[in-house]
């Protein structure tokens, strides 16, 4: 009889997930997966970096493929001007300041994880990703975190906002019960447009990492599964 409610109770996880990740799906507008995330929604332009780094990629995937640790790629919004630091929502209302019309605000990884304290990130990203863009997502008509989709990270090949083709997997993050999932859930790989989609839930928030056709969905999981937490990666 337990290992019946085990089994029913993975079942009923995975619908969950999968109901909620088609939620957010819906919500991402008309360039579906990729919508806002691209937007450049600041009127300022980060200056050219000079910093140069040797980066160590291991070895993932399918075996000719590899990824390398977030914090050795370029973060795009470090040191945004104004940054906000304080509780969390003092940073949420810091950030929705900086707003241009756009739901989607360009906030720094340390702003994101004041704003979200649980929220996670990957520890690993693709080794031909040289940038990461991070937005925090805001209801327009409240100015509040939007709870479908609350933050939004681009991983580009290139510096940012110069070809879409330079996007290679972007990661939504929103907002679930906390008492309904609080242990990672399976993840819930999704066949989409140009790519694949894996979707999870963990302590109250939803996941859903969209990769391009150009990484195979084994790098694909290999990243979704070194997520810790994003105040872990701070500078």
């Amino acid at each position: 009889m337990s290992r019946i409610r085990a089994i029913l109770g993975s079942v009923k996880r995975s619908v969950i997930l999968i109901l909620a990740l088609a939620a957010m799906l819906a919500s991402c507008g008309e360039a579906g997966l990729l919508d806002g995330v691209g937007d450049r929604t600041r009127a300022y332009v980060q200056g050219d970096a000079t910093t140069t780094t040797a980066i160590v990629a291991v070895l993932a995937g399918r075996g000719d493929e590899g990824l390398v640790r977030a914090v050795e790629v370029q973060w795009f919004n470090d040191g945004i001007p104004g940054e906000v630091v304080g509780t969390s929502d003092e940073v949420i209302r810091g950030v929705w300041e900086r707003q241009l019309s756009s739901r989607f605000v360009q906030a720094s990884r340390a702003e994101i994880a004041q704003a979200l304290p649980a929220i996670k990130f990957p520890d690993l990203v693709p080794e031909t990703v040289e940038w990461v863009t991070s937005q925090l997502v805001f209801d327009l008509s409240t100015g509040t975190l939007d709870p479908d989709i609350s933050a939004a990270f681009g991983f580009w090949t290139a510096e940012p906002y110069q070809s879409e083709r330079a996007r290679l997997a972007v990661l939504r993050v929103g907002r679930v019960a906390t008492d309904l999932v609080q242990s990672r859930s399976q993840v819930v790989p999704i066949i989409v447009p140009d790519g694949i989609s894996l979707g999870w839930t963990e302590a109250g928030h939803r996941y859903e990492l969209f990769c391009r056709s150009d990484i195979s969905e084994e790098l694909c999981a290999d990243v979704a599964d070194s997520a810790i937490t994003l105040a872990g990666l701070l500078p």
